[in-house]
């Protein structure tokens, strides 16, 4: 049995000491703020073996040029001549391209399904009583640009041994009547489930305390104790905590702390936002609204819309222009969304880990023998939990992984 410390808080920390706890390891999880805000409340909830092709695929650098411009647009990335931003764009340039994202999606697709398999596990175990709904997710489309683009995306996913139905209007419109007259069909992958999020959260961390996880709140890390190679302590600005493993699971904020330990990792905060309609929308299936790149759910009690990649460093800033944006083209694929001005005031936003190749960082660094990373998700972070998780607590226990990590090695070269 180790004593492990776990920075950070999000669904990768805590899915992380879940797994570990389980193995009858001491946990302490340390995190910055209070367990109730970050990209891990923010998301659209999804479980999404549909999204087994990774972000930096080929042609999303020049689309994000072409967004630039426009900061309303789904993709946005603001230009700044930062040293580690600009290293992370031509890692990000050079990755996105047909042999990388080929070598890449079936062991992605792998990681992706086995982490949906450990949500359904971890409901079956009634554990956690968690909402978990299996309907898989519609893509919506309004032209037939999109129709073209989507359906070859679907036709890999057929090839990937996914379930996929193809949709007419009329088709769509059965399984969700408040769709607008303007969508002309849609796809629907039945692999994939939902969530919610905020709930979720909630109650693992009730089950973990209950477990004897220790949960350190408002700590921020100063420093390392490092000794012999290995790091033996976690300095905050309260206490020392003293450690035989140590798992970096800070999402945006990893690279910060590798910088402490000497490590470079190259990664971008993506900012998403969520605006939560607390009223009957009547929307019964999560969707992807294709041409609009927002994601729609309804959760427990309320659907929640979601949306952007903005690469505009660390910050929470709420931008108005793009929390509107998301909620009028919404609008136009839906009749009874019926968004207030209350529910634009109460936007967030989260900030979601990208890699320059869009896949997770999960691995022990080569230069210290106690210390591993777990972050790099993207917009897969939710998803990817309970995998990443598991997937840690074998690489302490010194097991063989239930995936390959070779492609997810966090010092892998670029």
């Amino acid at each position: 049995m180790k004593q492990v410390i776990v920075i950070g808080g999000g669904i990768i920390g805590l899915c992380t000491a879940y797994f570990l706890q389980k193995e009858g390891h001491r946990v302490i999880v340390i995190e910055k703020g209070d367990f109730s805000q970050g990209a891990s409340f923010v998301n659209a909830g999804f479980l999404s073996p549909s999204h087994f092709i990774p972000l930096a695929a080929p042609g999303i650098l020049s689309t994000g040029l072409k967004m630039m411009i426009n900061k309303n647009s789904p993709f946005y990335i603001k230009p700044r001549f930062q040293k580690e931003f600009l290293q992370w764009a031509w890692a990000f340039k050079k990755s996105a391209n047909q042999i990388t994202v080929d070598k890449a999606i079936p062991i992605y697709k792998e990681l992706i399904l086995k982490s949906t398999q450990l949500y359904k596990e971890l409901k079956n175990e009634k554990a956690i009583d968690f909402h978990l709904e299996n309907k898989g997710l519609l893509v919506l489309y309004k032209t037939s640009k999109y129709e073209d683009k989507e359906n070859k995306i679907a036709q890999r996913a057929l090839k990937e041994g996914l379930q996929v139905a193809f949709l007419q209007k009329n088709e769509v419109k059965k399984l969700e009547p408040t769709v607008s007259e303007n969508l002309i069909g849609g796809i629907h992958y039945k692999n994939d489930a939902h969530t919610t999020p905020p709930e979720f959260m909630k109650k693992i961390k009730h089950y973990l305390v209950k477990k004897g996880v220790r949960f350190q709140t408002n700590q921020k890390v100063d420093t390392f104790v490092i000794k012999n190679k290995r790091v033996a302590g976690v300095i905050t600005q309260n206490k020392t905590y003293n450690a035989d493993e140590i798992v970096i699971a800070s999402g945006s904020w990893t690279p910060l702390l590798l910088k402490k330990l000497g490590v470079k990792l190259l990664l971008q905060a993506g900012k998403g936002y969520k605006i939560d309609i607390h009223k009957n929308t009547g929307v019964q299936y999560p969707a992807l609204l294709a041409e609009a790149k927002v994601a729609i759910t309804p959760m427990q009690h309320f659907t929640r819309l979601a949306g952007t990649m903005e690469l505009s460093g660390i910050n929470h800033k709420i931008l108005k222009n793009r929390v509107t944006a998301i909620t009028n083209l919404a609008q136009t694929y839906y009749t009874n969304l019926g968004v207030k001005a209350n529910h634009l005031k109460q936007a967030q936003c989260g900030l979601r880990p990208v890699s320059p190749d869009g896949l997770p960082y999960i691995g022990k660094l080569t230069k210290y023998k106690n210390v591993t990373v777990a972050t790099g998700h993207a917009m897969m972070g939710w998803t990817l939990g309970p995998i990443t998780g598991k997937l840690v607590s074998q690489l302490i226990a010194n097991e063989k992984p239930l995936v390959s990590l070779e492609l997810f090695h966090p010092e892998r070269k670029f």
